[in-house]
């Protein structure tokens, strides 16, 4: 029940640059490299999650700590071996050691408030104090580190400093029983990851000050830009996250599930970036750069809130966006900062019905439904008769179409400029599974609410009659993922149709599961999820990487998306019920990965060839929560 991750560093080859992320339940987080300095423009002790207009805010960039010893001589403590880290509950502890001294150090961040807490433990030699420079580069979250320099002024206060700069809150760096001093410097910090990435990779960065920590035992300090809560931090934060297990899925308690209960803690948050309403619930899509997104929202909602315990948060977040409806739509996203979402998606209202569905079926609460029913129904009606984008329902054989120059409007949505990289415009294969999905859900959840379903479920039955036809291919042996597009239909071999069979509605007919699903595990599943395109493909691309024309031009095409785990998963439960020790093992093959990127936690992608590299956020909302239901999936 107290899941802890142990990582020698020495002794623990790394694939990418590991990083620690601690997150306040706001969208707010601490983060950075196992050991080190920043290297991303997201990297720092406290990002800030501000009310709108505001966002999220880098407050924190940097913390020099200095380790002074009785004999006179002192040392940067980043600078000795870092001869253990480990993820307690979720909270990160690093172990120093140099020579006779051994330093361990422990972060914190308080739950709904922007609070971050760090303790120095002395375990062993004659240390004196330790001195904290903090270094400052107050902007909006995601900005280029290149930017003007917001420097404000500084004041000491008890036992630490404030600093407040035009147009930021204060930020005060507090210890206990520590001294504080002004004394300003100014450096220019590389951030490689953005280096990397073809972006500026040089930002200035101010100190105020410094603080010095009289200790041989204990040291505390306190980076916030809110009222610290009275109390051990560390005490409330570990029973909360306690508490998170205890009320998980059965089989989510222990082990690697467990960590990722922790992990998918992070994602649910009090959206403070986008409205002051306490009560108000959100998914953020992903650390460190994505806010929240709808369609990712509703695929990760069952995993995230249903198989955590956390059913009334995920109500929450469901009636949050149905608010936002717009012309049957519901948001592609909500940029940070912003009070109001963009809506260029195709799928993201057929998962909100599908995220309904798992809500009242697992909850029972046709209360709940029946507040949510008129949001659905016009929904309904919209795509029935047409909405934006051109999204709308083809009256000649019920499937649902889509598309328009110059947007991207499916999951498979990279686009730089002007070039949409996969428009995949017209009738695509997942939109019409889910399609169905939803019309069979309104027509069961009229008749719950004693109303006629009848005329939805002539529908569906009209839209599985079309889609058996139209996309199923017997040259192929798998669905065409396209049909009825400018160019005609697209026979890429993508894992979008695996939704035909895992949905709870399946649309495929039961007979084409088999070779469907040997397709996709032959050529689409890797150790952790699926490719976007099968490598035989001329346009597969096996590596994401470079700058952003390289980066998108892979994002799907090839690239390893760790979510589709947990509907090919289902899918294959489905049409093999007797093989659940193969999914197990589909999912034990993950248990390496959550210790070499982002640590105790599932990236977003992968590179589509072996090692099959983590690249993207480190932290995914709907990879954590598909591994999740997945592996609920197989309890007994």
């Amino acid at each position: 029940m107290s899941p802890t991750r142990i990582l020698h560093p020495q002794q623990s080859p790394a694939v990418a640059p590991r990083e620690w992320l601690v997150a306040n339940g706001l969208g707010g987080y601490a983060c950075g490299t196992l050991n080190g300095p920043p290297i991303r423009r997201y990297h720092g002790w406290l990002i800030a999650a501000l009310p709108p207009p505001m966002g999220r805010t880098i407050m924190v960039s940097r913390l020099d700590q200095t380790v002074h010893l009785a004999d006179g001589d002192r040392f940067d403590l980043q600078s000795c071996d870092l001869v253990e880290f480990r993820l307690e509950m979720g909270l990160p502890v690093w172990r120093f050691r140099r020579g006779a001294v051994d330093i361990e150090r422990q972060l914190v961040m308080e739950h709904g408030r922007n609070v971050t807490h760090l303790r120095w433990r002395v375990l062993a030699g004659d240390v004196t104090g330790i001195e904290l420079r903090p270094w400052i580069q107050m902007r909006p979250h995601g900005t280029p580190v290149d930017g003007a320099l917001a420097q404000g002024r500084a004041e000491t206060v008890e036992d630490g400093l404030r600093v407040v700069a035009p147009g930021f809150p204060p930020v005060s760096l507090v210890t206990i029983n520590g001294t504080a001093s002004l004394d300003e410097q100014h450096l220019t910090q590389y951030y490689a990851n953005e280096d990397e990435g073809g972006d500026p990779s040089h930002g200035p960065l101010y100190s105020p000050g410094s603080l010095t920590l009289a200790t041989r035992t204990v040291a505390e300090l306190t980076i916030a830009t809110d009222m610290p809560a009275a109390g051990d931090p560390w005490q409330a934060e570990t029973a909360r996250r306690r508490s998170l297990l205890e009320s998980a899925h059965p089989a989510l308690r222990q082990g690697m599930a467990a960590e990722l209960v922790l992990a998918a803690d992070s994602f649910v948050i009090q959206p403070r970036h986008r409205t002051n309403d306490p009560t108000a619930r959100s998914i953020v899509a992903g650390y460190h750069w994505f806010a929240d997104w709808g369609r990712d929202t509703m695929i990760a909602l069952e995993g995230l809130t249903l198989l955590t315990g956390r059913a009334d948060d995920g109500k929450r977040i469901l009636a949050g966006f149905a608010a936002h409806m717009r012309d049957g739509l519901i948001p592609n996203m909500f940029p940070d900062g912003a009070t109001d979402g963009l809506y260029n998606t195709a799928d993201a209202s057929m998962w909100f019905f599908h995220a309904v569905g798992r809500v009242v079926e697992a909850s029972g609460d046709l209360d709940f439904l029946g507040k949510m029913m008129p949001v659905l129904e016009t929904m309904l009606a919209a795509h029935i008769d047409g909405t934006r984008f051109g999204i709308g329902m083809d009256p000649e054989d019920g499937l649902l179409r889509q598309g328009e120059d110059g947007l991207q409007l499916t999951w498979m949505d990279a686009k730089v400029e002007d070039w949409v990289v996969t428009p995949r415009r017209g009738k695509a294969v997942e939109i019409n599974a889910l399609w169905y999905n939803a019309l069979c859900g309104m027509a069961q959840w009229r008749r719950l609410l004693g109303q006629d379903g009848q005329s939805c479920q002539s529908l569906a039955d009209q839209v599985r009659r079309s889609f058996n036809q139209r996309f199923w291919s017997d040259g192929l042996g798998y669905l065409r993922d396209v049909v009825d597009g400018p160019d005609g239909d697209e026979v890429a071999l993508r894992p979008n149709q695996v939704f035909a069979i895992s949905l709870p509605h399946a649309v495929l007919d039961s007979h084409y599961w088999p070779s469907t699903m040997g397709k996709i595990r032959d050529s689409l599943l890797t150790p952790y999820g699926l490719r976007s395109l099968a490598p035989d493909h001329p346009d597969y691309k096996p590596r994401f990487e470079g700058d952003r024309w390289g980066r998108d031009g892979a994002y799907h095409q090839g690239t390893v998306w760790a979510w589709l785990i947990g509907p090919f998963a289902e899918a294959w439960l489905k049409t093999f019920p007797d093989q659940a020790a193969r999914v197990m093992a589909d999912l034990d093959s993950f248990a390496p990965h959550l210790d070499q990127f982002g640590l105790g936690s599932i990236a977003e992608v992968f590179d589509g060839d072996p090692p099959h590299r983590p690249r993207g956020c480190v932290s995914q909302a709907w990879s954590v929560a598909e591994w999740l239901r997945a592996r609920a999936l197989l309890a007994p």
